[in-house]
């Protein structure tokens, strides 16, 4: 099916200099007239179930760029590259996209070892990341900005609602083994400690990519979870693993009711190739849902179905991200009258852009936005219905407050502290910029 859909986009895009010079929108395409912008997501691999379909969002946005005009009266050009799942070639691709394809911006990844890859890259070439997803905080870099929530718009708010509102007394923290998962679990023990959690009645496990044998683990789980104190397993596992640790749930009869799980990695794009019927009652924490009844939401379902001529393609939270991030860009482009990096980067501080829950998502000095929080179940459908949100957007916080040597740090990039990392009680930055 992708294959199918790439083909499709391949072809609009080898059209589409024909089409827009008839009409009128752009002179002719030669190389000085476009401005590229890297698409950087996988295409194979483990976490293709994910990525796939943020490079088709990135796709439709640039589309609709252009049918508006362009940008600074340039038509916008996507570069779009597959580092397959593959963290260090991620790395070399955006090696490639910035040095050989000169792209203006790269919109891409999702898990944080990817992210951390393509950081020492942005940064010497001092290039320019969005990043779409959730991730595990501890981080702020010049040269990305981060459009997914930060532990404090995901992470902790859902594990507020489970203690307060569903009465958990004892956790299992279950990850993908690699950073995000261990970060954000790290946060959230220290946070469930400083709640008077006691150690023992804390699981944590961590899994490779693409695990697939969840019997003995989820056996675990049920064992842990049969002491009469209400259990919950908090999940940051990652990718296609997701989808047989969910069935092997539904198998031994984990229900909602008795051992809910939410997880921080899946939404309705992960849930569309499983039966979720054993699934209902389950949770997942996001800063957005297909389900959420706004007008904005409605139109943009309505542009990606008839983008993508599929009425059953979902729409998910990293899409939202790369809606607001891209939309951000293009202001700050326009803001700064050129797509030089240091000037996109002073331009795009304070730059609003429209969410699609309600609200309106700005960046701030750390190069995070504010988001709201949702907690919602998933339904036999495959949708989530919200049972709980913020009544409020949050500031996403690049530093955890409970990590002791995280607590002092700040990131503001604007003058005078210019810096990912400022201590506050020695008045210094650190030596690296994240």
């Amino acid at each position: 099916m992708f294959n199918t859909i790439a083909n499709k986009f391949a072809k609009k895009r080898l059209l589409a200099p024909i089409a827009a010079a008839a009409i009128g929108f752009f002179p002719a395409a030669h190389a000085e007239d476009t401005i590229k912008v890297g698409v950087l997501h996988s295409l194979s691999g483990t976490m293709a179930i994910s990525e796939t379909t943020l490079k088709d969002t990135m796709l439709m946005l640039i589309d609709e760029q252009n049918k508006k005009g362009g940008l600074l009266g340039k038509k916008l050009e996507a570069v779009v590259v597959d580092p397959a799942s593959n963290w260090p070639l991620f790395a070399e691709k955006a090696r490639e996209l910035l040095t050989k394809d000169k792209v203006a911006a790269i919109f891409g990844c999702w898990t944080s070892v990817s992210r951390k890859s393509v950081l020492p890259v942005i940064e010497e070439l001092n290039g320019i990341l969005f990043y779409p997803v959730q991730y595990e905080g501890e981080e702020s870099s010049k040269n990305v900005f981060y459009t997914g929530a930060a532990p404090n718009q995901q992470a902790i708010p859902a594990v507020d609602y489970l203690m307060n509102d569903l009465g958990v007394k004892r956790w299992v923290l279950a990850g993908t083994d690699y950073v995000y998962p261990r970060t954000t679990n790290k946060i959230l023990e220290a946070y469930l400690k400083s709640k008077k959690v006691a150690k023992k009645d804390i699981m944590i496990n961590y899994t490779p990519f693409g695990h697939s044998d969840w019997q003995s683990i989820v056996a675990d789980i049920k064992k842990f979870g049969s002491t009469g104190k209400k259990t919950a397993v908090v999940s940051t596992i990652n990718g296609d693993a997701n989808v047989p640790f969910y069935k092997e749930l539904g198998n031994q009869g984990v229900s909602a009711e008795n051992i809910p799980v939410v997880a921080f990695s899946v939404g309705e794009e992960e849930l569309s190739g499983i039966d979720t019927k054993p699934l209902v009652g389950h949770l997942a924490a996001w800063n957005y849902f297909m389900s959420v009844d706004t007008t904005k939401n409605a139109g943009f379902i309505k542009q990606w179905h008839e983008y993508i001529k599929n009425p059953k393609r979902v729409t998910n939270d990293p899409m939202e991200a790369h809606y607001i991030g891209f939309s951000m860009w293009v202001k700050a482009v326009e803001k700064a009258g050129t797509t030089d990096p240091d000037a996109v980067q002073k331009a795009i501080i304070g730059v609003e852009s429209p969410n699609l829950t309600g609200g309106m998502a700005k960046m701030l000095p750390n190069h995070h936005i504010s988001k709201p929080v949702l907690i919602g179940e998933i339904q036999d459908d495959g949708q989530f219905v919200t049972v709980w949100q913020t009544n409020k957007l949050i500031d996403g916080d690049a530093w955890s407050d409970y990590l002791p040597e995280s607590k002092p740090i700040i990131a503001d990039w604007t003058p005078p502290i210019n810096c990912g990392n400022y201590n506050t009680k020695t008045k210094k930055c650190s030596g690296q910029n994240y």
